[in-house]
């Protein structure tokens, strides 16, 4: 610590002697001649000091005029820019004023007219409250009664012309619409022969020998109570030989009980626990069997992209008929007469095959929810996103919702000639007759009507009406009522035509 003392004291002597000896050489007295030296440098300085000092004032100076005349030379441009825009402000100002003048004078003419006018609108108003006077008291009419009658007999011959006219159209519309679609049918009809024509659901099981009756029953009838219960179905023991008959509502689960009970005769062995296995059984086979269907019914009708639910939901119309029809095969028939026509007429093919395929959908499914079949169909493709066109379609085909495009027209039409076919479907004599009375009843509903014949099988019906009470427009107007009433209240295969007849017969006597 001492050592460290000594050694920092005698640093601080050495530096503080040479601070010292600095400040005596720079303080020391100097000669004459430095100071010579030093005046002359101080002049030379000052003097460089001067001249650089003027050199800069000269500078601001000149910097200083030029700017003041580029200022004065802007200031002057400015004032020759206000001048003239003063100058142009004048003109238009003065223009405006002669233009305001003119259009007063225009004003004060208009209103010497208007004037005039008026005055003239008066004397004709007054001339013809006169002249409406005159005539009413000439006519003996008011203006109400002559204008109800100039407007009746207006429009007495505008409804003529009208039905004159409707006429022309649908007769030249039928000459080549007719022919049109005459080719057109037959040529889908011929190109698409269908080999199955009428096909019925068998509900009735064959039996190897009457004794199998008593086994079916059962002791004590446990058999067919275990049966009926397990497949949902009635079976019907009668007097008919070596068969029974299977009743049910549902014709998936009358299979499904055919089938069963057909496997349960071969077998032999008949008893409860048996009849469920067989029954289960023989539902898995059919709803299998109803797959292989609808995949082999898209495949005929060449229409792929179904999702597999829809396609399952088209093969339960295998066991689906309508009039005698298996509805899976007028499917396919319509789909492929609907390619046919779709092709012909320029329209799109998928989708009319598509539509055509899925538009009965709906009936495989109507007994378990409410709504029409269309309506159904169209549901249930729409939430497999099946293209709105095709929804559309199947919605559409018996006109419940409107028609949007021209495949819609298709798929009604093809529907309808698979089913109108010679062959393709069969009616009972029961539900025919009523069928008959209720197109009958249905035509003399309606007012002015006389007598109503349904003719053809009830293909068509002819109604003759009052010629005083209905003219020729309202009996046009009266056959597209009784149509839409008809499609409205009936189910029937095909189309029915309805023809109304007016007529006026005028009977004299020579004596």
């Amino acid at each position: 610590m001492n050592l460290q003392f000594w050694i920092g004291l005698v640093i601080g002597l050495i530096a503080g002697g040479a601070v010292a000896g600095l400040v005596w050489w720079r303080m020391r007295p100097r000669t004459a001649a430095e100071y010579e030296k030093l005046r002359v440098e101080t002049t030379e300085k000052r003097e460089a000091a001067e001249k650089e000092a003027q050199a800069i004032v000269t500078a601001a100076q000149d910097e200083t005029k030029e700017i003041r005349l580029e200022a004065e030379r802007v200031i002057e441009k400015r004032y020759k820019d206000l001048a003239r825009a003063e100058e142009r402000i004048d003109n238009r100002q003065s223009a405006q004023d002669k233009q305001a003048q003119r259009l007063e004078a225009r004003e004060q003419v208009l209103n010497k007219r208007q004037s005039r006018l008026d005055k003239m609108k008066n004397d004709l108003e007054t001339l013809e409250s006169e002249r409406m006077v005159e005539l009413q008291r000439i006519a003996n009419l008011t203006i109400d009664e002559a204008r109800q009658q100039l407007l009746e007999a207006v429009e007495q011959d505008a409804r003529q012309d009208m039905a004159r006219i409707m006429r022309e159209v649908e007769d030249n519309a039928k000459e080549t619409a007719e022919e049109k679609a005459r080719e057109l049918i037959s040529l889908a009809i011929q190109r698409v022969a269908s080999e199955h024509v009428a096909d019925v659901t068998v509900s009735v099981v064959p039996l190897p020998s009457d004794e199998m009756k008593g086994r079916i029953i059962g002791r004590n009838g446990r058999n067919i109570r275990a049966f009926e219960l397990a497949a949902g179905v009635d079976v019907v023991v009668d007097d008919t030989p070596e068969a029974v008959t299977i009743s049910s509502f549902d014709p998936i689960r009358r299979e499904v009980a055919r089938q069963a009970l057909a496997k349960l005769i071969v077998d032999g062995r008949i008893h409860p626990s048996r009849i469920e296995k067989v029954v289960s059984d023989a539902q898995a086979e059919v709803e299998r069997s109803i797959k292989e269907a609808g995949e082999q019914a898209t495949y005929e009708a060449n229409v792929h992209g179904l999702h597999p639910e829809i396609i399952k939901m088209l093969g339960r119309l295998k066991y689906r008929t309508s009039y005698g029809q298996n509805q899976l095969h007028h499917a396919v028939e319509a789909a492929k007469i609907a390619a046919v026509l779709a092709s012909e007429l320029g329209a799109n093919v998928t989708q009319a095959k598509m539509g055509a395929l899925l538009h009965d959908l709906g009936k495989a499914m109507d007994h378990e929810q409410e709504g029409t079949h269309a309506m159904l169909g169209a549901e249930f493709a729409r939430r497999f996103n099946v293209p709105p066109s095709v929804v559309n379609a199947i919605a559409s085909h018996h006109h419940e919702v409107e028609q949007e495009s021209v495949e819609a027209i298709i798929v009604e039409a093809a529907d309808a000639i698979s089913g109108a076919r010679p062959g393709a479907r069969r009616e009972s004599l029961e539900n025919y007759i009523k069928r008959v009375r209720t197109l009958e009843d249905i035509a003399t509903s309606f007012e002015g009507v006389e007598d109503a014949y349904a003719l053809q099988a009830g293909r068509e019906i002819r109604i003759l009406v009052r010629p005083g009470v209905i003219d020729d427009l309202g009996a046009m107007r009266l056959s597209k009522d009784i149509a839409k009433a008809i499609e409205d209240s009936m189910q029937y295969p095909g189309q029915i035509q309805v023809t109304v007849i007016r007529e006026t017969r005028a009977v004299g006597f020579a004596k």
